[in-house]
C-alpha cells in the first residue's frame, strides 16, 4: 500500500540496489586499495601530499586533510571495502534506522576522500555518479521503514541525467550518431575494447545503424517514462538494462554501466515480481531529515538541469566539491582511428641503429597484436585510461608520463604491478621510450592467416630515447 511518505511496493527495489550499489563500492575501494600507490602515493606518479599543499580544503574536502600516509590511505580503502562487503551480505537491514544510515554515510565519506586527492586519475563520471548515488543511498532506509518515495524519485531522476545527459551529448556532438554511422568505428577505437569487441566490430554495417538508432531511443526518450506510473516505469527500467548489458558485452567502461543497471533497477516495481511485503512507516524525524534533503537536491539540479538544455552542453561536470548533483554524458565525439602508445625499454647503455627495444604490456589497453583483449570491468584500470587519453593528445599525458616514465627506469615495484609485462624482470632498463601506433581490428582472412587481433602501424616517436640523468 501506497502512503504520502513511503511505498511497500518497493521493498524488493530497495533491497536489490542497496546490495548492488554495496558491490560497486566494494570495487571501487578495491581498485583503490591496489592501485593508489603508484599513482597517488607518497611516492606516486601524483603524490596526495603535493596536491594537498597546492589546493584548498574548500575545493577538495577529505579526511586526508587531517592527515596522509600511504598507511593511513590503505586503512581507508581496505575499510571501505569491509563496509561494503558487509552491506552487500545485508548488515544494514540488521542494524537500527540510524546506525544503518551513519553506515552508508561513512562509505560515502571515505570515497568522497579519496576522489577529491585522486587528481587526474580520478576524473571521470562514474566516480561522481557513485558518489551521488551512494548519497541518496544514505536516506533509503532499511528494512525497519518502508522506502521513501522521494528518494526513489531522486534515484530515477539520476539515472534521468545519466540516460539524457548522455543521449544529448551525441546527438548534439559528432555528425556520426545523427547519421547512425559511430559504430562502424567505437567498438574498434573505445579506450578499452574487450574479448567480444573484435566480433561486435565485424557485424554488418546494417547492424550497427540499429544499434546507435536504438541508443537514441533508450537515452532520448526512455527516461521520460521513468516518471510514468507502473508497470510502464519498469519497462523503462528493463529497457535501460537490457542497453546496458549490451555495452557491458562489448567493451570494458569500468562500472558505469553496472552502475546504471543498479541504479535502473531501482525504479522497477518489486510487488510485480515479489507480492506485497506490509512495513511499518517512517518516523517523524527521518521523514523530516528526507524532506530537507529533497529540497536541498532539487535546488542544487538547477545547474545540471541548466546544462541538459544548454546548446554547450558539458559532459560529467560538478558543480560542487562534495559531487552532491551532477551532469554526465559519454562519447559525444567518436574517434575513426586507434591511436596506442607502446613503450618500450633497453638494457643497452649505447644506442646505436641495432639496438633491441622490449615492449611493456598493459592489462587491458591493447599492446601485443596477437593478445585478445580481456574483460577487466568493473574493475577500473586508471592507467590504462590515461594511456589512451594520451595517445590521443599529449596534453591529457602532461603531469603524469614523464613520471611514469621515471618510475619504470627507477624499476619501482608498485608501478610495475600495474602492467601485464615487465621486460626487465632482473634489472631496470637503461632507456625508455615511447611509440605512437595505429591499431585497426584485423579482417577475417588476417585473424585466420596470422592469429593477430590487431594490425598495426608506425606513426611516429612520442618520447625519445630517455635515460635517468
Amino acid at each position: 500500500m501506497m502512503e504520502w511518505f513511503g511505498d511497500d511496493a518497493y521493498w524488493l527495489s530497495r533491497l536489490v540496489f542497496q546490495r548492488a550499489l554495496a558491490a560497486v563500492y566494494l570495487v571501487a575501494f578495491l581498485t583503490a586499495a591496489l592501485q593508489f600507490r603508484a599513482l597517488i602515493g607518497e611516492r606516486g606518479m601524483l603524490p596526495v601530499p603535493d596536491f594537498l599543499r597546492r589546493v584548498p580544503a574548500k575545493d577538495s574536502p577529505s579526511i586526508f586533510r587531517l592527515h596522509y600516509s600511504d598507511r593511513f590511505f590503505a586503512l581507508v580503502a581496505w575499510t571501505g571495502c569491509l563496509l561494503s562487503a558487509a552491506l552487500v551480505a545485508g548488515a544494514a537491514d540488521r542494524l537500527p534506522l540510524v546506525v544503518a544510515m551513519a553506515w552508508w554515510a561513512v562509505l560515502w565519506l571515505l570515497y568522497l576522500s579519496i576522489v577529491n586527492v585522486g587528481q587526474t586519475w580520478y576524473g571521470f563520471g562514474w566516480e561522481t555518479l557513485l558518489l551521488e548515488a551512494g548519497f541518496l543511498a544514505v536516506f533509503l532506509g532499511n528494512e525497519h521503514i518502508q522506502p521513501p518515495v522521494l528518494v526513489l524519485w531522486l534515484l530515477r531522476w539520476l539515472l534521468f541525467r545519466v540516460e539524457f545527459g548522455a543521449g544529448l551529448i551525441k546527438i548534439r556532438g559528432d555528425l556520426c550518431w545523427r547519421n547512425l554511422t559511430c559504430l562502424y568505428f567505437h567498438h574498434e577505437t573505445q579506450p578499452m575494447p574487450g574479448p567480444l569487441s573484435w566480433y561486435f566490430h565485424h557485424l554488418p554495417k546494417a547492424a550497427h545503424r540499429v544499434e546507435a538508432a536504438a541508443n537514441h531511443v533508450v537515452q532520448l526518450g526512455v527516461p521520460f517514462l521513468l516518471f510514468a506510473p507502473q508497470p510502464v516505469a519498469s519497462v523503462a527500467a528493463g529497457l535501460v538494462v537490457a542497453t546496458q548489458l549490451w555495452l557491458v558485452l562489448s567493451g570494458n567502461f569500468s562500472w558505469l554501466n553496472w552502475l546504471t543497471i543498479v541504479l535502473a533497477l531501482s525504479a522497477v516495481d518489486g510487488s510485480l515480481v515479489a507480492g506485497g511485503h506490509a512495513l511499518p512507516g517512517a518516523p517523524l524525524w527521518f521523514e523530516i531529515v528526507v524532506l530537507a534533503v529533497t529540497a536541498l537536491l532539487l535546488v542544487l539540479s538547477y545547474r545540471p538541469a541548466r546544462n541538459l538544455l544548454s546548446k554547450r552542453q558539458a559532459m560529467n561536470r560538478s558543480y560542487d566539491s562534495l559531487h552532491l548533483v551532477n551532469s554526465y554524458g559519454a562519447f559525444g565525439t567518436v574517434g575513426r582511428v586507434r591511436l596506442e602508445l607502446v613503450v618500450e625499454g633497453t638494457d643497452e647503455r649505447t644506442l646505436k641503429e641495432g639496438t633491441v627495444w622490449r615492449e611493456y604490456e598493459f592489462k587491458g589497453k591493447p599492446g601485443d597484436v596477437r593478445r585478445l583483449p580481456r574483460q577487466f570491468a568493473p574493475y577500473h584500470l586508471r592507467l590504462d585510461w590515461l594511456m589512451w587519453f594520451a595517445a590521443l593528445s599529449p596534453a591529457y599525458a602532461r603531469s603524469w608520463f614523464l613520471p611514469f616514465v621515471e618510475r619504470l627506469l627507477e624499476g619501482d615495484r608498485d608501478t610495475l604491478r600495474l602492467l601485464h609485462r615487465n621486460p626487465f624482470p632482473d634489472r631496470p632498463p637503461a632507456h625508455v621510450r615511447a611509440r605512437l601506433y595505429r591499431y585497426r581490428f584485423t579482417t577475417g582472412r588476417e585473424r585466420r592467416d596470422t592469429g593477430a587481433w590487431w594490425h598495426r602501424t608506425f606513426v611516429r616517436e612520442f618520447l625519445a630515447p630517455t635515460r635517468l640523468s
